[in-house]
């Protein structure tokens, strides 16, 4: 298989250029098993809506067939569970989550990663972020009844928006 170049250019980055050196939605580290793809987030409702809506050229079009958008403004109403869940970028710099080749942060880093693209100490980095998000997993098992999409929403669609299909638990 031969590498793919991806050229972005987009309200974020100019410019930036990356190669894909894996098949899309492939040879995942061991270690990172998330439930849903990118598509299957969007279609469900993250971030508001708002949060691919200048970049859409980068990722497959099929990602975006029945995704849940918004260009205008964030929207928690086209959240999968109808809340706002998300922290502003301001905050996700100042606490130094944001690696400067994915400026909109970790769902940025996993829609790149599973087009194919390994930075492996990035890579370690955010699937360690990724596997923090455990924690809310066992809140939610502890303080619901299973099948209750009601119960602790907030903390659904954190966990949503770290690909974890909390509606399974």
């Amino acid at each position: 298989m031969k590498n793919r170049i991806i050229i972005v250019n987009d309200l974020m980055q100019q410019g930036y250029r990356y190669e894909c050196t894996e098949p899309v939605g492939k040879h995942f580290d061991p270690e990172f098993t998330p439930d849903l793809t990118p598509a299957e987030m969007l279609a469900l409702g993250v971030f508001g809506g708002k949060y691919m809506t200048d970049c859409a050229a980068e990722f497959p079009k099929a990602w975006f067939a029945r995704a849940k958008l918004c260009p205008e403004k964030h929207d928690p109403n086209l959240n999968f569970f109808g809340i706002n869940a998300s922290q502003p970028l301001s905050v996700w710099i100042k606490k130094d989550w944001i690696y400067p080749e994915d400026p909109r942060g970790w769902f940025q880093w996993y829609c790149r990663y599973t087009l194919g693209r390994r930075i492996p100490g990035e890579d370690q980095r955010q699937i360690k972020r990724w596997k923090a998000m455990r924690r809310h997993i066992a809140q939610v098992r502890k303080n619901c009844l299973k099948g209750d999409l009601d119960c602790r929403k907030k903390q659904r669609q954190a966990l949503l928006h770290w690909a974890y299909d909390s509606r399974q638990f």
